[in-house]
This record gives structure tokens, C-alpha cells and sequence, in this order.
């Protein structure tokens, strides 16, 4: 049997503990050991999801000869500085999204692997679920006609705002940075192309960062994407694919559950509007995936390949560097700068 990729994971915040929680269904790696700024931290982390080593600090963490790999959770502005060092101690590493502050810093840190002969990927776990591969070969495949149109929508309301690291313009917060990139990353995937043109607003807390943005991307053979994403706003956070012929309704696009997770393809034209129930609704099928492990663990399994066996990433650098520059649009348009 193959030795698993043992990893680190670098902070004990919300996302890290997802990842830790997912990770015992992982097939192919396992947590040897996690590191904080302090030691009673990443004790009670290593107690909770049962870690063999707790470190007292990021450098422990990154020296550790328990570990090949690691899972970067810190603040986005701390992304750069301990991606870069944990490379040059020999680890792989996992960088949660967005990757950097921005493209160049991004480019930096791949430049970096490379030198490092280590791999290095931007953690966006939606795309190594299984839905999200169904619903791009059905597009690919022309089951909704030529492609037109990408909606897309991630939003929450958050009353933490105080000490909330997502309000800190230092630390490379804003809504774009949290949860609009995976309507960016989305939208690129599927329209697999990166945009030619950008036009986006947003509001702004008085901390500097967007409380919320909106915005529509052009893409080559006339598609558009609209996407919306806000830390005050609540919205069905789902997403819609529609072509020439039908269409693709995704309720729940950024983390599908393990088990039965829908999408729908709609063909025919949509019942007007103006119709009441008199007329029946088009023909629609439901498609349901499976996973059989955790959102997390697919990732860091993907991830774990490509170190093993030199599988493909699912998120290459290309991929990272074109949705960096397209947030640096956006961010540059609503005035958000880091």
C-alpha cells in the first residue's frame, strides 16, 4: 500500500476546522500535525479532531518532518509570506482561496514552487466534487445548445463585524476575496475562457473593503456571466448555466453534500410568465451525484495524486493567475485596494 501524503494544517480558524473534519474520509492522506501562534490552540485543535502533533508556532509547523504537505488556512494577506517559506522547507502546499492579495504576489508564489520543485494549488474545493465535473461535461457535451448566459450568486449576512478578519482591509478581506472569487472561478470555468471585458459595482464598509458586489464579465462567442456576492445580503446562492437550447440550474454549486447532490437541465422554452398554472411547466430532468467522501477530503485527495503519482491538479496556475487578474479588475472598479 501506498505511504498517504501527511499533512499540516498552518492556522485553527473556521475553514480549517472544515478541513479537518472532512479529512478522515480522505483516501489518500491523513493530518500529522497542526500549528498556531499559540500552543493552547493548536492543542485543543489536535485534541478535537484527534492530531498526532500540535506546534506552537508557523515555523514549527512548516520544519516539521512529520509533514510532506500543507494546508494553508491563514488570512489572505498571510497566504504569500508562509506559502513561500513552507516551500522553501520542501512541503507541498494547499493555499486556501483567493490565493494572494493579488495576480503578481500570485505569480511569486508559483515561481517559487517551481524552484522548489513542489506543488502548489489554490484550494477551491467545489471543483473536484463530482457535480461540478457532470455539469461542465454536460455543457461541453451541447445538452443546453450554444452557451449564452452564467448567474451566479454567493451571499451571507454576517453580524460579526468586529474583529471579523474579512473587514480587515489589511488583511486582504472584502467579499470579492471571500466569496465572490467562486463566481469569478465559476464563471471562467464554464465559460472556459477569462474575460475580455469587466463591469463592476459595489458598496463599501468604512473598514475599505466591499461589503457587497455585482458585476457582469464578457466572454469570447458572445457570453456573459452576472454574478452578485455580499456579506449583508441574503440570496439563494445558486447557479444557472443557459444556452440556445436549455438550461442548467445548480442549487447548491460551492459545497455540494457528500451524498445526492442536484443539478437540473431544463430543455424547451420557460412557461411565460403571465400564464398563472394554466400552463404546464417545460420538461425538466434531475441529476443527482455522489461524492462517497467528504467535500475536503476530495480535494485534499486530488491534491495528495498529483504529489504520489503526478495525476493532473484540478486547479492549475494558469487557472489561479486568471481569476487573481480578475479580481484585481473588479477590486480596481469598486475602489478596493490592499
Amino acid at each position: 500500500m501506498d505511504r498517504p501524503l501527511r499533512w499540516g494544517i498552518l492556522g485553527t480558524g473556521n475553514i480549517a476546522r472544515q478541513f479537518a473534519e472532512g479529512m478522515p474520509t480522505a483516501r489518500h492522506g491523513i493530518v500529522t500535525a497542526v500549528g498556531s501562534r499559540n500552543v493552547a490552540t493548536a492543542h485543543a485543535f489536535a485534541t478535537t479532531y484527534k492530531i498526532p502533533e500540535a506546534l506552537g508556532s508557523y515555523e514549527q509547523l512548516i520544519r516539521s518532518p512529520n509533514v510532506d504537505a500543507i494546508y494553508l488556512s491563514l488570512p489572505n494577506s498571510m497566504h504569500a509570506e508562509w506559502t513561500i517559506a513552507a516551500l522553501r522547507a520542501g512541503k507541498h502546499v494547499l493555499c486556501e482561496k483567493p490565493i494572494a492579495r493579488d495576480a503578481g504576489e500570485a505569480k511569486t508564489m508559483f515561481d517559487e514552487a517551481r524552484r522548489a520543485g513542489r506543488l502548489l494549488m489554490e484550494a477551491f474545493m467545489y471543483r473536484c466534487h463530482p457535480q461540478t465535473r457532470a455539469v461542465l461535461d454536460a455543457v461541453k457535451s451541447g445538452a443546453i445548445g450554444d452557451l449564452r448566459l452564467i448567474r451566479t450568486s454567493f451571499c451571507y449576512r454576517t453580524r460579526m463585524i468586529d474583529g471579523n478578519i474579512r473587514f480587515s482591509r489589511e488583511l486582504a478581506g472584502g467579499a470579492m476575496m471571500d466569496i465572490g472569487c467562486y463566481c469569478v472561478n465559476f464563471s471562467r470555468l464554464i465559460a472556459g475562457a477569462e474575460p475580455t471585458r469587466i463591469h463592476a459595482i459595489g458598496q463599501l464598509h468604512e473598514s475599505g473593503v466591499d461589503v457587497s458586489a455585482s458585476g457582469v464579465m464578457k466572454f469570447p462567442g458572445g457570453i456573459h456571466a452576472i454574478f452578485g456576492c455580499g456579506m449583508d445580503v441574503q440570496a439563494n446562492n445558486a447557479a444557472s448555466i443557459c444556452g440556445t437550447e436549455g438550461y442548467i440550474e445548480i442549487p447548491v454549486p460551492w459545497k455540494p453534500p457528500v451524498q445526492d447532490a442536484v443539478w437540473i437541465l431544463g430543455r424547451s422554452t420557460p412557461p411565460r410568465q403571465d400564464a398563472g398554472n394554466s400552463k404546464a411547466a417545460p420538461p425538466i430532468e434531475t441529476f443527482k451525484t455522489t461524492a462517497e467522501v467528504s467535500l475536503y477530503a476530495l480535494e485534499a485527495d486530488e491534491f495528495a495524486l498529483a504529489v504520489l503519482k503526478g495525476t493532473p491538479l484540478p486547479v492549475i496556475e494558469a487557472d489561479t493567475l486568471g481569476n487573481m487578474r480578475a479580481l484585481d479588475a473588479i477590486r480596481a472598479q469598486i475602489g478596493v485596494n490592499f
